[in-house]
């Protein structure tokens, strides 16, 4: 891919962009089809009531409502309180959530959680980034250029990676909202995945606590 063009200003961290670190609890609540889809469709759609969302994934509204209290229990949704009568308006609470296998290690149920999200995950990155290749060829080549797949090979200590994958997050931070205002721009989705490729040299050591 060509370096990106030169900016006459750097683009800045978003000071609004928020997480949140959940828990073993918050990671268990999480791991759920339905939950899962419903945290992504808010982060990415916007504020909607149980119908709307419930129309969208293709399930009931009486299944949709309860799903979003129990992620409401963990801080990832809130009501805006904006709805008409009962029908309340939900939005996510936090741009992104983090976990961390340390924080679970020792907790069965928590680490077949966190497994399942990992993998639910990458199931999404694969379902949307099929949808974008199915439409790539309609959309103009500087987006194509400028979008796509990469893959570079790393030898480094797990506190390297740390180091680099903080990095990358501060890069994406920075260009966070870079292209707002600008009627050219559009949403884009960036994914970071680091895995060791030397499956069956794992390294001896401990859980980090």
């Amino acid at each position: 891919m060509p370096p990106p063009r030169p900016r006459s200003e750097p683009p800045q961290p978003d000071p609004d962009y928020s997480g949140i670190r959940l828990d073993a609890r918050a990671l268990k609540v999480l791991a759920h089809p339905l939950r899962s889809r419903l945290l992504i469709a808010l982060r990415t759609g916007g504020p909607a009531t149980a119908t709307d969302l419930a129309g969208a994934l293709g399930t009931n509204s009486g299944a949709t409502s309860y799903h979003l209290r129990k992620l409401e229990e963990i801080g990832l949704v809130s009501d805006t309180g904006e709805g008409e009568g009962k029908r309340r308006l939900w939005r996510a609470s936090t741009d992104y959530h983090s976990f961390w296998p340390s924080d679970v290690a020792g907790d069965e149920d928590a680490e077949t959680a966190l497994n399942w999200l990992s993998r639910d995950y990458i199931r999404h990155l694969t379902e949307q980034y099929e949808r974008w290749l199915d439409v790539e060829q309609t959309w103009p080549v500087p987006w194509r250029d400028a979008t796509g797949l990469s893959d570079s090979n790393v030898v480094a200590t797990p506190e390297q990676l740390e180091a680099m994958r903080e990095e990358i997050a501060e890069v994406m931070a920075r260009y966070r909202r870079i292209g707002q205002g600008n009627p050219e721009a559009r949403r884009v989705a960036a994914y970071s995945v680091v895995y060791p490729l030397d499956l069956e040299r794992a390294p001896r050591g401990t859980v980090r606590g």
